[in-house]
């Protein structure tokens, strides 16, 4: 499938499975994966849809869908062995959803060799469409995105994160630089608002593959970084956890990745507050 084909499918798949039920869910169509983590209808049926076009196109390629996971754990080691693979999220920031927030998206990305070549963010609510090639750049709607510089000084820079725990904590010897809010609480919405200059950091203690494989795409082909505290490349292939290495820090440039690196080193965000 060429790269507008799968953005099609995605778009579909929300408008006839999704979109229909946003603000329109009943309790039945709600459940929890486990306690907090919530599952719609909506999810469990875009994500069937999704994984079978894909297959279909692509019958060797293994598919690593946010639902199946729940189901079956042992697909992610499948995923990360495998010669070409999808991740697949079909509500992105299901609780958003359940909530009747329009900041939820449907995300695709496409591995070879455990390395993203391509990847799709549909926002519905929002109608933006952000795609990402590897060495082809990324694009929101068709126009291309560069992510200018947040410029040298801290005191400019504004940071988020999605661990809760984090949010109004400030980072040692970036001077003047504004505690940390919190992210719009779904991928599929915080990577294109970094992209966007919305904000100029985002800090991630967790990163599942289907979440943060097609935003950290967009963001390298737009001129950002995205990888471990530490400076050791993100792999998309693993659920990175905040474990020696540090947070994933994804940032507007190579510049503001080295200077958030280094303050994370020094074990900032480590102690409760």
């Amino acid at each position: 499938m060429d790269t507008d084909a799968v953005l099609e499918l995605v778009q579909d798949v929300a408008a006839r499975v999704i979109t229909p039920r946003f603000r329109a869910l009943d309790a039945s169509d709600i459940s929890e994966k486990k306690p907090g983590d919530l599952v719609t209808v909506a999810d469990r049926e875009a994500e069937v849809e999704i994984t079978a076009a894909l297959l279909a196109a692509y019958p060797d390629a293994v598919v690593l869908g946010e639902e199946a996971y729940a189901e079956d754990h042992a697909v992610m080691e499948r995923y990360a062995a495998a010669d070409h693979a999808f991740t697949v999220d079909p509500v992105d920031g299901t609780k958003n959803f359940v909530h009747g927030s329009p900041d939820h998206a449907v995300m695709v990305a496409e591995l070879h060799h455990g390395e993203v070549v391509r990847s799709w963010i549909w926002q519905p609510q929002h109608e933006a469409a952000y795609v990402a090639e590897r060495g082809a750049g990324a694009w929101h709607n068709g126009v291309r995105l560069s992510r200018p510089s947040p410029g040298p000084d801290p005191a400019a820079w504004r940071a988020a994160t999605s661990r809760r725990g984090w949010v109004g904590r400030e980072l040692p010897g970036l001077d003047g630089m504004a505690p940390m809010t919190l992210t719009w609480v779904c991928c599929g919405i915080d990577y294109p608002h970094l992209v966007a200059g919305d904000t100029d950091v985002l800090l991630y203690s967790g990163a599942l593959p289907w979440d943060h494989a097609p935003g950290t795409l967009l963001l390298e082909e737009a001129g950002g970084r995205a990888a471990v505290a530490d400076g050791r490349a993100y792999d998309p292939t693993r659920p990175h956890r905040a474990t020696g290495g540090g947070p994933l820090v994804c940032a507007a440039d190579e510049e503001t990745y080295r200077r958030v690196g280094e303050a994370l080193g020094t074990g900032a965000l480590d102690a409760p507050r």
